[in-house]
């Protein structure tokens, strides 16, 4: 029993507690009757008290604990509580209280399950007529909580499904077959669970949607075909079906009715009819049936005349069975109605009215019904017409003595026949005639008449023929005198044989009359009023008549004409002691001949005239006149000729040694009187003016009189160089001159190996400068005053004594610059004869010491 002095002490110290956050908790929570279980805290606890249901159980203090239950234990160490042989009174809230704080936890000591069942009122039920009763019992346990499953799902409660009894029972009212279970109670509480064995329900339903598959599935069935019917339905117990046929019950029960060899006496209404005994309920499916003959034969027949052009024409489709469409095909293209195309309401009948031309064709009726459909053979319409204008082929003109043959022909279907009339008599029955040998007196109308047996009609038509003679030679002739320049002159077409037309040709164009060109006697003769030049050329001429034609071999016509003034080329100005040459031509037919005078003596009789060598007195005017032998005429042409002093040198010096970076000069040297100089560099003109600096890359040149001087020379002006001097007579150009700048060296490079093994092949190192002219080099060995060789390159053992650092000193011997280069070269070891360096090993030694130093 508590003692009064410590609740009053305990409580007085709740009240002026200042509450922390404090918390107890459980070994295990729920628990089963007769288990042990420990509570502990999370903080220690020196003063304070351990409560169940706010009574006290424990009295914590210092020293010994006042415990007041002999099935509780307490550890001082850790504050916990811990209770033996648990019983269900137990259950409750657990309290730990110290002057600062107070904590719960509620303990819940449980019964286990044990022996769960589950049994319904009734089982075997009817879809939406009876209420399902489920009830779950067990044998023993507390705190219990009850699930129900149906299959593996949870069930609800719902409109039609309530849990009462604390939810131990389950009622479905209006049960369908969704619920025939397994149905299971599933028991528990915090520490065990328990399922009842499953419990089925046995909901009788249907028959409900019906259904009636046919097989195959058409809308029109072939007669003599095989058809199943069957029906379906979901029921329980399965429905009893029975078949009616147009309303009619069959003597025929199941789920299937198969029709063999159907006619057309089974088409119809088919209805399966279902019913439940248990649920005393009906349900019914219907399919219609429709049976059809095929067609067996379609044919297109004429049911009228033959077709003639612009009358009516009429074709039928006769169809052998039942047809529900018909329709026309021509040439593959389906016919439709129109102002010229009439079908009936079946379309079995097509009228074309009138019948054209573009009628004809191959025409086709294909007859269709749900089963079947058939296609005539082609019948064919050729339309019947004509015959129409005849046409007459052949020539309209022939040559006498010849036969000519005379070809008709007039469209018309079927084939006309022909016959030929000459002079009113008939000559022949055929499409063509041949005439007898022509005669001029022939040349008369010719008839040809077509006829159509079938549609009685004819025409005719004509042609006529002319019968000439032919032309046998045409040639143009001249008369005997030259033709000349201002002069008339004419062409005659001399043609034997009757010519109709006469025409005139020049260099393959036609001629035309203009002012100086007159055609006279039926284009006959063609008359130059006065010939210039222009009118050389080839003159053909042609003669034709309603036979053919005939065109004469050319004839040159050759117009003699000039001298026109001559035209000379020599030149204005000459130096001394050179040679003139001058040259003359005239425009002349026949060609000049010319002659050459100076101060009035002639000095040369051809076209070409030298003079030479050349003196101050040859100075004058030099005359050329062309003389026409033909035409007797003459005419001159005169230029005049200055002799001037020559240039007899031009050449370039230069006065230093060219280095790059140094200022250099070219002196052009000229011999003679000139007029001025200029400077080129590789064959191009140097652009310039005197006394101004070229500021173009890396160039720097002026011109001074006749100095070309570069300030400074750099290697981009290496090159050839002239110096052309002038005057009157030309120009004058030096020898080329080779500008070579000598530079460098302007950088020095060593290639060869740095590296090479022991006891190896001797190696070479190579020394190179970018110079003009070329370096000479000298190698120095590890900074020795004294070269160790001459020459670009150098070669050496691989020994130990040959390591070290190499320089190669380059010198240029025209600009006297010497630049250097170095390189080291070191010796590798194998690995089967490795060497250490005193300082190698000294390092190595050193880093012993000082692992021992630091592991020891």
């Amino acid at each position: 029993m508590e003692s009064p002095v410590a609740f009053v002490l305990i409580l007085t110290t709740i009240a002026f507690a200042d509450v922390r956050s404090q918390s107890i908790y459980a070994s295990e929570n729920p628990l089963p009757v007769g288990s042990n279980v420990t509570l502990y805290s999370t903080t220690p606890v020196t003063t304070g008290a351990w409560l169940f249901n706010n009574s006290l159980i424990v009295l914590i203090f210092p020293g010994n604990p006042a415990i007041l239950s002999d099935r509780v234990t307490y550890n001082s160490s850790t504050s916990s509580l811990t209770l033996m042989s648990l019983k269900v009174d137990d259950s409750g809230e657990y309290a730990l209280q110290d002057v600062a704080f107070r904590a719960k936890l509620m303990l819940s000591v449980q019964v286990p399950i044990s022996n769960v069942t589950l049994w319904a009122k009734a089982t075997d039920l009817v879809e939406f007529n009876d209420t399902a009763v489920l009830m779950c019992s067990v044998s023993s346990g507390s705190s219990l909580s009850f699930e129900w499953l149906k299959g593996n799902s949870t069930v609800t409660a719902g409109e039609d499904v309530h849990f009462s009894n604390g939810n131990a029972t389950l009622t479905i009212n209006n049960v369908t077959r969704n619920y025939q279970g397994p149905f299971r109670c599933n028991v528990s509480n915090g520490i065990s669970h328990e399922i009842s064995p499953p419990v089925h329900l046995n909901i009788s339903y249907g028959p409900s949607n019906p259904m009636m598959m046919v097989t195959p599935m058409k809308d029109t069935y072939k007669t003599g075909s095989n058809i199943t019917l069957t029906c379906s339905a979901k029921s329980s117990p399965p429905a009893m079906i029975q078949w009616m046929a147009n309303g009619v019950y069959l003597d025929h029960y199941g789920a299937e009715l198969h029709l063999k060899n159907v006619t057309e006496e089974n088409s119809g209404d088919y209805k399966c009819v279902f019913h439940n005994t248990v649920t005393s309920r009906f349900s019914s499916a219907n399919a219609s049936i429709w049976v059809l003959d095929p067609l067996t034969a379609v044919v297109v027949k004429n049911i009228g005349g033959p077709a003639i052009l612009n009358k009516p024409f009429t074709l039928q489709c006769e169809v052998t069975g039942t047809a529900n469409t018909v329709k026309w095909w021509r040439n593959g293209q389906p016919v439709y109605a129109d102002n010229t195309t009439v079908l009936d309401k079946n379309n079995k009948t097509l009228t074309l009215n009138p019948v054209q031309l573009s009628d004809n064709g191959y025409y086709k009726c294909q007859a269709c019904n749900p089963v079947s459909n058939m296609t005539s053979s082609p019948y064919t319409l050729e339309v019947n017409h004509g015959p129409q204008m005849p046409t007459i082929t052949g020539p309209k003109v022939a040559k006498t003595g010849d036969n000519v043959t005379l070809w008709c022909y007039a469209a018309s279907y079927p084939p006309s026949h022909y016959k030929w009339y000459y002079n009113g008599s008939l000559v022949s029955n055929m499409s063509e005639y041949t005439t007898p040998p022509l005669l001029k007196e022939m040349s008369l109308k010719y008839m040809c008449m077509a006829f159509n047996n079938v549609t009685g009609k004819n025409s005719t038509a004509y042609t006529m023929l002319t019968v000439v003679d032919p032309i046998e030679n045409v040639q143009v002739k001249a008369p005997g005198n030259l033709a000349e320049e201002g002069y008339p002159y004419n062409l005659t077409c001399d043609v034997t044989g009757p010519a109709d037309h006469i025409y005139w040709m020049k260099n393959g164009e036609p001629l035309h009359e203009d002012n100086g060109t007159v055609f006279y006697m039926d284009n006959k003769t063609v008359c130059f009023t006065a010939l210039e030049p222009d009118d050389t050329g080839y003159y053909k001429c042609m003669a034709a008549n309603a036979l053919g034609n005939m065109t004469s071999p050319p004839y040159k016509l050759l117009v003699n004409f000039g001298p026109e003034t001559p035209m000379v080329y020599g030149p204005a100005f000459a130096e001394t002691g050179r040679y003139a040459i001058f040259n003359c031509s005239a425009m002349s037919v026949p060609p000049s001949h010319y002659t050459w005078w100076f101060n009035g003596s002639m000095v040369a009789n051809t076209s070409m005239l030298t003079v030479g060598p050349l003196s101050f007195n040859m100075t004058g005017e030099y005359t050329c006149m062309a003389h026409n032998n033909v035409t007797g005429k003459n005419s001159t042409k005169s230029t005049m000729l200055t002799v001037i002093e020559a240039i007899d040198s031009v050449t370039v010096r230069g006065n230093t040694i060219p280095i790059n970076h140094k200022n250099f000069t070219l002196t052009c040297d000229v011999v003679g009187p000139y007029d001025m100089i200029y400077w080129m560099k590789d064959g191009m003109k140097l652009h310039m003016n005197d006394t101004t600096t070229n500021h173009s890359s890396y160039t720097y040149y002026h011109a001074e009189e006749n100095m070309l001087l570069f300030t400074p020379v750099t290697v981009y002006n290496s090159g050839t160089y002239q110096c052309v001097a002038t005057n009157q007579a030309g120009l004058h150009k030096s020898a080329p001159f080779k500008l070579l700048v000598n530079y460098g060296p302007l950088s020095v490079k060593i290639t060869g190996p740095y590296l090479a093994e022991l006891g190896s092949l001797d190696v070479s190192l190579t020394c190179s400068a970018d110079s003009w002219p070329e370096c000479h080099f000298y190698w120095f060995f590890n900074n020795q005053s004294n070269p160790l060789q001459n020459g670009s390159v150098l070669t050496f053992p691989v020994t130990k004594e040959n390591e070290g650092k190499y320089i190669c000193k380059a010198r240029n011997p025209v600009t006297n610059i010497t630049m250097y280069q170095s390189t080291t070269f070191a010796i590798s070891y194998s690995k089967s004869a490795i060497h250490f360096s005193s300082q190698s090993l000294m390092f190595m030694g050193l880093f012993a010491v000082s692992a021992s130093v630091l592991f020891n």
